[in-house]
């Protein structure tokens, strides 16, 4: 992945941490923050991976700085957090994308340790990260914006997705709740939905093998690309979405819309 230019720089002078950062939407999200002008932290499980999306950032000249943490484990988000504090002396921006999609089967042939997995990373894993954001957030006094990565399987059924559907549909019930808690600071929490994407974990999904079904309900005709959905949670933070918060925002390509099929 290349990165652009540096253009609109819409957010110079600001902090963002990205969670799942070392692949598909969560590096692009990394990129854009930086094409806009942020300092960058990038988290995620394994170095290397994390590694090359920094190098990806510094190399244009912009700030970043990789942290390995494991978003399960509170001790490792509360230290990712204050890792980015301390290196930046603030933090503006947070998007908590990291996920699994964990084990796609009927409900019979799914266990308790296969829900534990995907919803304490994907629902746990979310609160921890901002419990910590907004802790930092509301001690620097600066507001801040907060996106999550949930799916587009939270608003539509897909067999074999029980666990997962659960995992993200959660968040939407919990930005609601965190909106109207933290309003009051100046700190804005959202999700993006994303639907069919052209990550590391559609191709183990079905990748190539699932691509003209997923295509033929997509509205707008095409996969989407990591891009597609990191700049649309880059477009959250900054000042033009201003009065924006509690939301779920489906980037999807349309595939989620009820009609015919």
């Amino acid at each position: 992945m290349q990165m652009d230019n540096i253009s609109s720089q819409r957010l110079k002078g600001r902090v963002a941490l990205v969670t799942g950062g070392g692949s598909g939407i969560g590096r692009a999200a990394a990129i854009a923050y930086a094409r806009e002008g942020a300092a960058v932290v990038v988290a995620g499980r394994r170095q290397r991976e994390i590694d090359e999306t920094i190098a990806m950032i510094t190399a244009t000249g912009v700030e970043a700085t990789a942290v390995v943490a494991d978003v399960a484990n509170s001790d490792e988000v509360k230290a990712l957090v204050q890792a980015a504090v301390d290196r930046f002396g603030r933090l503006d921006a947070a998007f908590n994308n990291a996920g699994i999609e964990g084990k796609m089967a009927p409900i019979t042939e799914q266990s308790e340790a296969d829900f534990n997995d995907v919803v304490g990373i994907n629902l746990r894993g979310v609160w921890l990260d901002m419990k910590y954001e907004i802790e930092a957030m509301i001690a620097l006094g600066n507001g801040g914006s907060i996106v999550n990565t949930s799916s587009f399987v939270a608003r539509a059924g897909q067999a074999g997705a029980s666990i997962y559907a659960a995992s993200k549909g959660g968040l939407e019930g919990m930005i609601r709740a965190l909106a109207v808690e933290v309003g009051p600071k100046q700190i804005r929490v959202n999700n993006v939905l994303p639907g069919a994407i052209k990550t590391p974990m559609f191709d183990r999904l079905g990748g190539e093998a699932a691509t003209s079904t997923v295509v033929k309900f997509t509205p707008l005709g095409r996969l989407g690309e990591p891009a597609d959905v990191g700049d649309v949670a880059v477009w959250l933070s900054p000042d033009e979405a201003r009065f924006v918060t509690g939301q779920s925002l489906l980037v999807d390509g349309g595939i989620a819309i009820p009609g015919i099929r």
